[in-house]
């Protein structure tokens, strides 16, 4: 599995530049939702054969949003994971300003309902706009009407006929999902409306939350019935929706559904459409987190018996030390491509330079300015988030001291293959889990990969990140703001000589293992009065990987709260910070928070760093403020629609607060 190469799953995106061509074409419409459009011929000569069809299947896959790339991905940007500097070059994502606090009605950011700012799917012929995903639905609709016409695409195999159309059910389905988590109770398009239709009739409303819900997971049921458990033809076909990312998703959309910020929300109680109808149930239903547990523990058996398991680094004829080897297990289980932990890796979406280049830091000199940016910075509290190394909280430890976490401390030669050995840097870097040495890089810290001097991680790269190291904050925009910086999302073959800088792109991984096996920790105790061994079970599977002990004896042993674990609300706290760890800068944070209801606390902290533009350890060293977040609630839980939008569509009500 480790070893193919990405090449080999490339057919899927070969297709994009005819699926614009296509949608092109089928731009000829109704400014409202999902008009079959009035070029039928074009549409006709698309179901004649095959190989025709075939281009129009990949269209439908085209609107897959673009998470590997920081710009587009939503939830990377719009929460308070990373921060980027104020003036970043080349480099703005829109994302980034409902960070800021400076999302609005008028011509909101991110907007994938009607493709604006950086939302929705593929790049029109324009090269500046973006088809929505209703666009994207609309095409799913006229697929499926023609493919499942007997009548139609006559050279199709029955098997490939069955296949293709829940493939194309599931990309219905998944972009109703994004849509729903973005916006609260969208439009059901469950069939295109056709061109001669009333006006009234054309323009559609609201459907309730749950009733949308529902209708996402019928669609997912009915196509994991179909799909593939596997992908059989390995060299063209990797990336193809299979069973177990449909039990994946269903997962999510069910875990959404039972958290707080849809389940028993009071804050929702008023919000009807025009005919007075509940946009939402705020009514509390436990069995919300049932069927999330029950969906959860399906798509696990399914990616299980598909051979998914979590990642390990294999043998390896470097000569790494043990500490290391840890590492690069929890580094590669992102970005190792088709690694086995990989239940969802979307190669229309590649993890490619723009991402890496944005987050890599320069550690030789061969990494010349514009080739490692160093933008995408992480604020201190995220890293104070991790584990110290006994795998309980930084203020809980009672072993270890961090009440002075900003003083400074030297390295000494046990800690070599974290800091190096003499250098001086924050006692916060010290004594930390290992996903902290593995995800992020901040001054001082070791930053091993493919290309290290030696064989060996005894003498390897070395982040220097004070303004007059090569690392500092000393380039216009190209800097880090904060002091630490996202290895983890670097591939380990970035290779940088004097005369080429090469970074290694992956498909990225909308789902991981990991993800499904905290989705089910997470939903099952939220229906025990106290978590049992399963809930145990699959959290430890996820530290196990990354070297910490079990919850039970880490907290037995190390924590000042010892029993926190026993019971239902203790172990919700620690399952949710082991998911903002394991789940740290994969767009997961920010989507997290909104559904546990914890943005008001959250996003309502200050922004802060290191003063990255001093060049002395005593100035460099302490904190700083950068930026004032603020969250407004409940407005800001759900984007806007557009106000031009509701004044095309007066059935569209808006969501509270805009």
């Amino acid at each position: 599995m480790n070893n193919l190469n990405l090449n080999k799953a490339s057919k899927i995106r070969s297709y994009l530049m005819i699926s614009v061509l296509l949608l092109t074409a089928f731009s000829s419409c109704k400014k409202y939702l999902d008009i079959i459009p009035d070029n039928i011929p074009t549409i006709d000569n698309a179901f004649t054969l095959r190989n025709e069809a075939e281009k129009y299947l990949y269209t439908c896959y085209s609107f897959l949003p673009k998470d590997g790339d920081p710009t587009y991905n939503i939830g990377y940007m719009a929460g308070d994971e990373v921060w980027i500097p104020y003036d970043q070059r080349e480099f703005g994502p829109n994302a980034w300003q409902i960070a800021r606090g400076s999302q609005n009605a008028a011509d909101p950011y991110s907007n994938a309902w009607s493709s604006r700012r950086g939302g929705g799917g593929p790049q029109d012929n324009s090269g500046v706009g973006f088809y929505g995903l209703f666009t994207g639905i609309r095409n799913c609709n006229i697929f499926l009407a023609n493919v499942k016409d007997p009548t139609k695409v006559l050279d199709l195999r029955q098997d490939e006929r069955e296949r293709w159309i829940a493939e194309v059910q599931f990309l219905k389905a998944y972009y109703h999902f994004y849509l729903l988590r973005m916006y609260g109770p969208i439009p059901l398009v469950k069939s295109n409306i056709d061109i001669s239709a009333a006006e009234n009739d054309v323009r559609v409303k609201r459907a309730p939350f749950d009733e949308g819900v529902t209708y996402i997971t019928s669609l997912l049921d009915s196509a994991a019935t179909t799909l593939p458990l596997i992908i059989g033809d390995r060299g063209s076909e990797l990336g193809r929706i299979t069973k177990p990312i449909a039990l994946a998703v269903k997962a999510k959309v069910l875990l959404m559904a039972a958290s707080p910020l849809f389940n028993g929300n009071s804050d929702y109680a008023g919000f009807k459409d025009q005919d007075g109808i509940n946009l939402f149930n705020t009514s509390y239903d436990a069995n919300k987190w049932k069927l999330a547990s029950d969906a959860a523990k399906a798509a696990i058996e399914a990616a299980t018996a598909a051979g998914f398991k979590l990642y390990e680094f294999p043998v390896s004829a470097f000569k790494l030390s043990d500490t290391t080897k840890r590492q690069m297990s929890i580094r590669n289980a992102f970005t190792e491509r088709w690694n086995a932990e990989h239940v969802w890796a979307n190669p229309n979406s590649l993890a490619a330079e723009g991402l890496q280049r944005n987050a890599m830091a320069r550690i030789n000199t061969n990494i010349g300015v514009g080739t490692a940016r160093q933008q995408l910075s992480v604020p201190i509290k995220i890293a104070e988030q991790f584990y110290t190394v006994n795998g309980v909280p930084i203020n809980e430890d009672k072993t270890l001291n961090f009440n002075n976490k900003y003083s400074l401390r030297t390295a000494i030669r046990r800690e070599r293959f974290h800091v190096k050995q003499g250098y001086t840097t924050a006692r916060l870097n010290f004594d930390r889990e290992p996903r902290f040495y593995a995800d992020l890089g901040f001054d001082g810290g070791v930053w091993y990969k493919y290309d290290s001097p030696t064989s060996s991680d005894s003498a390897t790269y070395v982040l220097e990140g004070k303004s007059v190291q090569l690392a500092g904050a000393n380039n216009y925009g190209w800097y880090n703001e904060t002091g630490y910086f996202i290895k983890k999302v670097v591939d380990w073959n970035m290779a940088s000589t004097s005369s080429n800088i090469s970074y290694r792109a992956y498909p990225w991984p909308q789902v991981r293992l990991a993800d499904l096996y905290l989705i089910y920790a997470e939903a099952l105790n939220e229906t025990l009065s106290a978590p049992d061994a399963e809930v145990f079970d699959y959290i430890n599977r996820v530290r196990k990987r990354a070297g910490l002990l079990d919850v039970q004896k880490a907290w037995t042993d190390y924590s000042s709260n010892p029993t926190k674990f026993g019971n239902q609300t203790g172990m919700r706290e620690i399952i949710h910070q082991e998911r903002l760890i394991e789940l740290a800068f994969e767009g997961s944070r920010y989507w997290d928070i909104l559904r546990w209801k914890k943005a008001t606390e959250m996003f309502n902290q200050n922004i802060t760093g290191w003063s990255v533009s001093q060049g002395t350890e005593q100035e460099y060293y302490k904190v700083r403020t950068i930026y004032p977040q603020s969250f407004i609630a409940p407005r800001d839980y759900l984007w806007p629609i557009r106000t031009y939008d509701i004044t095309v569509n007066p059935k569209l009500t808006q969501n509270p607060g805009w």
